[in-house]
Parts: structure tokens; C-alpha cells; sequence
């Protein structure tokens, strides 16, 4: 398979996940993988692994892309056409459908994340965590895939009882806040996951990541880190939208995706992980003033503003948020990219 462009950032990011994810990537040699959501700031990173892999491993693995939107993953994959290992399957996972294909492997990614969406488009949000999952786990039920993997969410925490938080540490959320309905459906889905698994011996594991960024993200999804780097890339100042004093963990995507490969093939079926940074927690005010640091020479600051009227993004309740990565550490996983470093180089891929 003769390689196709990436951004040297993406390339040695995927170099990075392939020799530290510490997995056996023969088990993937001729197999189909299903991935739904694949145009996806995370998914779509995974889909990469696998191409890479076939790049240099020769693993003839088959990529099945699924997407909501066919023109969506043209923009995203424009680089791979025509390649044969890539096959785009153009369907909203929360409609019904069929699969000719039995995929060995399926990652189940859709979903909006965004808070911008949760005030916007609640049912959608919640649909592709729930219907979505039960049409997958089918899928996967009738093509005995050895392994299923679902993108859970720190946000099943709720206000957790506990920071750092382990995977028992649930706390309350509201299921009569509207906002609830990504929290309350990605229990939902874990949920579906393990009564697939007790009841028809489906395996399907659960990653939890916490807040994750880099390269390919969406700069314009309404979550504060993004509009950070949104600032620094278009020469802007950075304006808060709060106090700027709630802490999250912020956790590199090749660190992140070598997590998830690891929980898919090594991790126990039924069993959720935590995939995050637990070093890279830090107030939104700190990381803001971190990014202006970073580019000295671009003369930007850090400010404070009021949301604008109409604004239909929905803030956490959660001041803290860092995970306990101790059960995904003993599968051999553990984060190696720091903040600085992370970012600059989230930065740098969009040059």
C-alpha cells in the first residue's frame, strides 16, 4: 500500500500510537472494521491508525466508514480517494438499516458531543447514543465481531462523587434538565452495552474519555478549548465566557485513540475505562493564559466577557473534572503528551 498525504504532525501521531498502544495489531490482519461517526474528530483518528497500518504492516484490514453525511467524509478524506481499503457507508446509525458486511470489529463513535447541540437538538443528541447502539450491538451480535468498542463520556460522572474520578464514582445527574440528555443517554448506551454482553456474550468494552484535543477538531463546536485555538490560529485575544476558575483534565488525541485501541483489544468485555490525563488538569483561565504563552510574539491577552444574548450553549455544573486512569494504566496505558506540547502541536497541525 503506497502512503498518502498526511500532515507530518498526523504522521507522527500515528507512528506514536502504533508502537505505544503496546496491542497486537496482527489480530487486526485481514479483518473488517466498522467505525460510525468515522468523519469525527476521534473516530476519524482511528480510521487513520487503520490505513496506517495497512501502509506499513500490510494488514489488508477494511475500513468501513460510517457517516451521516457522504460530502462530509469526502472533505474529510478527500486525500484517500479511491483508495480500496476505505469504503464510505452514508447512514445516520439512529435510522434502520442493514450491513452486508460482517464486521470483525466495530467502533461505535456517533454522537454529538458539542454542547452547542444539547439545547438545539436534544433527541438527536440522545438518539445516536441509544438507538445507535442497540441497531450496533445487533450488528455486531449477528456477525460474532470479536470485539465492540462504544465511546462513552466522562459526563455518566455527572457531579462526581469523587476527584479524581474512578470508574464506581457516579454522581447525580438531572434527568429533567434538558442537558442531560447526552450524560443520560451515554449511560443509556453503556448500559446496552453490558446487558448485550451478560445476555448474548457480545463483547463489548466502554471508554470513557475525558476532555480530549488535537489535531482535526471542529474550531468552531462551541466547547471553550476550541475557541481557544480558534483565537491563537486567527491572531485574536482569547475572551472567557466565565470566571475561567473550573478545571478540566485535557488529554492528547494520539494519547487518547492508543487508549481506546487498547481497551478494544485487550480490554474486558463489559468492563468501562477511563481514558484521559489526570497530569494535563487545568482551569479554563490557566489554559487560556498557557496558549498566549505559547506565541509570545503574537502580542495576544486574556479577557473576560458576558455570553451574548440568545447564546444556546449549555454550561456544566461540574467545577472539577480528572479522571483516576488507574484501570486502563493496568492494561498497560497511560498518556505521555504534555499540555504544552499538545497543544502546540494541535496548533501547528492547522498551518
Amino acid at each position: 500500500m503506497t502512503p498518502t498525504t498526511r500532515h507530518p504532525i498526523e504522521s507522527a501521531d500515528m507512528a506514536a500510537i502504533v508502537a505505544g498502544a503496546g496491542v497486537d495489531w496482527n489480530r487486526l490482519a485481514g479483518q473488517t472494521v466498522c467505525i460510525s461517526g468515522a468523519s469525527g474528530f476521534l473516530p476519524s483518528y482511528m480510521v487513520e491508525t487503520l490505513l496506517y497500518l495497512n501502509e506499513t504492516r500490510q494488514l489488508d484490514i477494511r475500513v468501513l466508514a460510517m457517516v451521516r453525511s457522504r460530502a462530509g467524509f469526502e472533505r474529510r478524506y478527500a486525500h484517500y480517494a479511491r483508495r480500496a481499503d476505505l469504503v464510505c457507508i452514508e447512514q445516520d446509525v439512529s435510522q434502520p438499516f442493514t450491513l452486508a458486511e460482517k464486521p470483525g470489529y466495530i467502533i461505535h463513535a456517533a454522537s454529538q458531543a458539542s454542547p452547542k447541540y444539547y439545547a438545539t437538538d436534544p433527541v438527536g443528541t440522545l438518539s445516536a447514543n441509544t438507538l445507535g447502539t442497540a441497531a450496533l450491538l445487533e450488528l455486531a451480535r449477528a456477525s460474532a465481531s470479536k470485539g465492540f468498542l462504544y465511546f462513552s463520556s466522562s459526563e455518566v460522572y455527572g457531579t462526581a462523587s469523587r476527584v479524581p474520578t474512578a470508574e464506581a464514582d457516579y454522581g447525580a445527574v438531572d434527568p429533567t434538565n434538558v442537558r442531560a440528555c447526552y450524560a443520560e443517554s451515554k449511560r443509556m448506551g453503556e448500559n446496552m452495552c453490558v446487558s448485550w454482553q451478560h445476555q448474548f456474550g457480545v463483547p463489548a468494552t466502554i471508554a470513557r474519555p475525558f476532555h480530549t484535543y488535537g489535531p482535526r477538531m471542529l474550531l468552531d463546536d462551541g466547547r471553550v478549548y476550541a475557541d481557544f485555538v480558534a483565537c491563537i490560529l486567527q491572531g485574536q485575544d482569547i475572551a472567557l465566557k466565565s470566571d475561567g476558575l473550573a478545571t478540566r483534565s485535557f488529554c492528547y488525541s494520539a494519547d487518547a485513540v492508543a487508549g481506546f485501541w487498547k481497551v478494544l483489544l485487550d480490554g474486558v468485555p463489559g468492563q468501562a475505562y477511563n481514558i484521559g490525563n489526570p497530569d494535563g488538569e487545568i482551569s479554563m483561565r490557566a489554559l487560556g493564559q498557557l496558549l498566549v504563552g505559547l506565541y509570545p510574539e503574537k502580542g495576544l491577552t486574556l479577557s473576560y466577557v458576558e455570553r451574548p444574548p440568545g447564546d444556546n450553549y449549555l454550561a456544566s455544573a461540574v467545577a472539577r473534572g480528572c479522571p483516576d486512569i488507574a484501570k486502563a494504566a493496568a492494561l498497560g496505558w497511560r498518556p505521555a503528551t504534555s499540555l504544552a506540547d499538545g497543544f502546540r502541536r494541535t496548533i501547528e497541525s492547522y498551518l
